[in-house]
C-alpha cells in the first residue's frame, strides 16, 4: 500500500478518513482519534458448587462406627469406565512428545474415548483429576462441547496478560491490550472477507468508553513476505497483542514460528492447536458439524442421513458432523447428493431414519422438501448448516422450509448488547449486511475476545456473550462457540427459543 493512499471507514455513523502510515497499516490513538485525519464521533445504540464432601464425611462417619454391607451394584460398568478414562490419561501424557499428524491421531483417539462416557461420569472424572494432569484439557473441552461446566480453570502457565504495564482489569473482566496491532489483507481477493471483519472489530473498538488501546492495521496482502513479516514488524514497533491473520495457511506458516514473542489471536483454525499462551478463533465449517450431531443428539437423534452438495465446506461440515456422531455412539446412514432423485430407499433402510441433516443452500433445499415428504421424512428434525440461509429472502418462498434449524449468529437474530440491530447497521454499512452481516459479528466478537481474554482464559465459568454466539476458551487455545439456534417460521428466519433444551 502506497503512503500517500487514504480510505474511508463508516463504522455505525463514525467516519474515519485514515491515511496510510508505513507500509499497510493504518493508525488510531487511545482516545479513538486518529493520528491523521479526522473522526465525527456518533453514539452507538453461581457458579454453583456441590458440597459433596459433607456426605461423604457422614457416610465414613457410620461405616467406621459399625459394620456395613456395601452393595457391589454397577462395579462392572464402573470399571468399564475408569479403564476408559485411564486409556485415555496414557494417550494424553504419551502424545505430549508428539506432532503433526501423529499428534492429531493421537488426540481424535482421546476424543473417541471420552464421548463414550456419559454426562455425569464425564464430570465426575473431570473433577478427579489431579492439577496438572495432561487429560484434564482433553476431558474439560469435552465437557464445554457439550455445555456442561467446568469444575476448575484450565491451566495457563504459559499465559501472560502484564505485557507493556497493561492495567489492572475492571471489575467486569474487562483488560485490553496497550498496543494492538490487527493483522488483514486490506488488498487483493482476500479483501472481500476481511473488510466486514475490520469494520466489526473497529464497531466493538469504537463502542467501548473505557480505556482503549493504541490500535494498528497492518495489511498481509500488502506487505512483502505477508502475514510473517506483518507480525515480525507489529512484533518490532511495541505491539502486546495480535490479532490475525485470517487465512488458514498464514495461521499455519505464523503458529509454526520457532517463538511468538507477542501472543496472538487468529482469526482462523490452523492444522495443530495453537502454542502455549495464544489462541484462534473462527467461523469454521467443522464447528457447525459438532453443533449440529450434538444438538441432534440431545434430541436422542442418533441415525442421520445427510444430503449434501459437493462444496468444500459443505464437505467439511458433513465430516464433522460424521465423526462427531460416531464418537457419541451415532451414525451417518448414508451421504446424498442434493440433486438426489428419489429418498425412499434410504428412508427404508434396516434401522430407519432419526433425522436428516441438510449441508445445502436454501435455494437447492426448497426443491429437496417435496422428496423429503414423498419419501416419509418430512416429520423427522431437519437440521441444515447456516449455509441454508443462501439463496432465501422472500417469504411467500421459503415457507416451504418451515421448520429446518440451523446454526446462527446472536447478533442477526435476537440483538447484542454494544451493538445496535443489524438492520440498522446493515442500512448504514455495506459491509454488514446480507452474508457479511456474519463476518462483521465475527469481527466484533474478535475485539470481545481481545478485551476480556483473560477473564476468559483464566476463569472457570469465563465465556462471552458474543455477536456470533457463547464464546469459551479451551485448554488448547481454541475458542468454542456455541451458536445461536434458527429456524423458519412463515417462510422467515427467527430464533429457535426451545434450542437449548436436551
Amino acid at each position: 500500500m502506497e503512503d500517500s493512499r487514504r480510505w474511508e471507514i463508516c463504522c455505525l455513523g463514525r467516519r474515519h478518513r485514515a491515511s496510510a502510515v508505513g507500509p499497510g497499516r493504518i493508525l488510531t490513538g487511545p482516545s479513538g482519534t486518529p493520528r491523521r485525519g479526522e473522526c465525527m464521533p456518533m453514539s452507538l445504540a453461581s457458579n454453583r458448587w456441590a458440597m459433596k464432601w459433607i456426605f461423604a464425611a457422614a457416610m465414613s462417619t457410620a461405616l467406621l462406627g459399625g459394620c456395613a454391607t456395601v452393595s457391589h451394584t454397577g462395579t462392572t460398568s464402573q470399571a468399564s469406565r475408569n479403564a476408559t478414562i485411564m486409556e485415555a490419561g496414557e494417550l494424553a501424557r504419551s502424545g505430549a512428545a508428539l506432532v503433526g499428524p501423529a499428534r492429531s491421531a493421537n488426540d481424535r483417539q482421546i476424543e473417541r474415548l471420552l464421548a463414550q462416557l456419559d454426562n455425569p461420569t464425564l464430570t465426575r472424572e473431570a473433577a478427579a483429576l489431579a492439577a496438572g494432569d495432561p487429560l484434564y484439557n482433553y476431558v474439560g473441552q469435552a465437557l464445554l462441547r457439550r455445555g456442561l461446566p467446568l469444575p476448575r480453570p484450565f491451566d495457563r502457565s504459559a499465559w501472560h496478560f502484564d505485557a507493556a504495564n497493561r492495567p489492572p482489569a475492571d471489575s467486569d473482566g474487562y483488560r485490553p491490550p496497550v498496543k494492538l496491532a490487527v493483522l488483514l489483507p486490506m488488498s487483493g481477493t482476500l479483501a472481500v472477507p476481511a473488510t466486514p471483519v475490520r469494520d466489526g472489530l473497529l464497531a466493538g473498538y469504537y463502542g467501548e468508553t473505557r480505556r482503549r488501546p493504541d490500535i494498528s492495521f497492518y495489511d498481509t496482502a500488502g506487505t512483502t513476505g505477508g502475514a510473517l513479516a506483518a507480525y515480525d514488524q507489529a512484533a518490532a514497533e511495541g505491539n502486546d497483542f495480535v490479532v490475525g491473520p485470517l487465512g488458514r495457511d498464514e495461521v499455519n506458516a505464523l503458529f509454526g514460528k520457532a517463538s511468538l514473542p507477542v501472543p496472538v489471536l487468529a482469526l482462523n483454525r490452523g492444522d495443530a492447536s495453537p502454542p502455549g499462551g495464544n489462541a484462534s478463533f473462527s467461523l469454521s465449517p467443522e464447528d457447525e458439524g459438532i453443533a449440529a450431531a450434538e444438538y441432534l443428539l440431545g434430541r436422542g437423534a442418533h441415525r442421520v442421513l445427510v444430503i449434501a452438495s459437493s462444496d468444500d465446506t459443505q464437505q467439511r461440515a458433513v465430516t464433522s458432523l460424521r465423526d462427531r456422531l460416531a464418537e457419541r455412539g451415532g451414525e451417518v446412514t448414508d451421504v446424498v447428493s442434493e440433486g438426489i432423485a428419489d429418498l425412499g430407499p434410504y428412508a427404508q433402510k434396516a434401522g430407519g431414519v432419526d433425522a436428516v441433516f441438510l449441508a445445502i443452500k436454501g435455494s437447492n433445499a426448497r426443491t429437496l422438501m417435496p422428496k423429503l415428504a414423498l419419501a416419509g421424512l418430512a416429520g423427522k428434525p431437519r437440521v441444515a448448516t447456516s449455509q441454508v440461509l443462501s439463496g432465501t429472502g422472500k417469504p411467500e418462498e421459503d415457507r416451504i422450509l418451515d421448520g429446518i434449524a440451523f446454526p446462527s449468529d446472536v447478533w442477526s437474530m435476537r440483538g447484542v448488547a454494544g451493538l445496535p440491530p443489524a438492520s440498522n447497521v446493515g442500512a448504514q454499512l455495506n459491509s454488514a449486511k446480507g452474508p457479511a452481516a456474519r463476518l462483521f459479528a465475527f469481527g466484533f466478537d474478535a475485539w470481545q475476545i481481545t478485551a476480556y481474554l483473560q477473564r476468559l482464559a483464566t476463569s472457570a465459568d469465563g465465556k462471552i456473550d458474543g455477536a456470533t454466539g457463547t464464546l469459551r476458551l479451551d485448554g488448547f487455545g481454541n475458542v468454542l462457540r456455541t451458536p445461536a439456534w434458527s429456524t423458519f417460521s412463515a417462510g422467515v428466519a427467527v430464533p429457535l427459543l426451545n434450542a437449548a433444551q436436551r
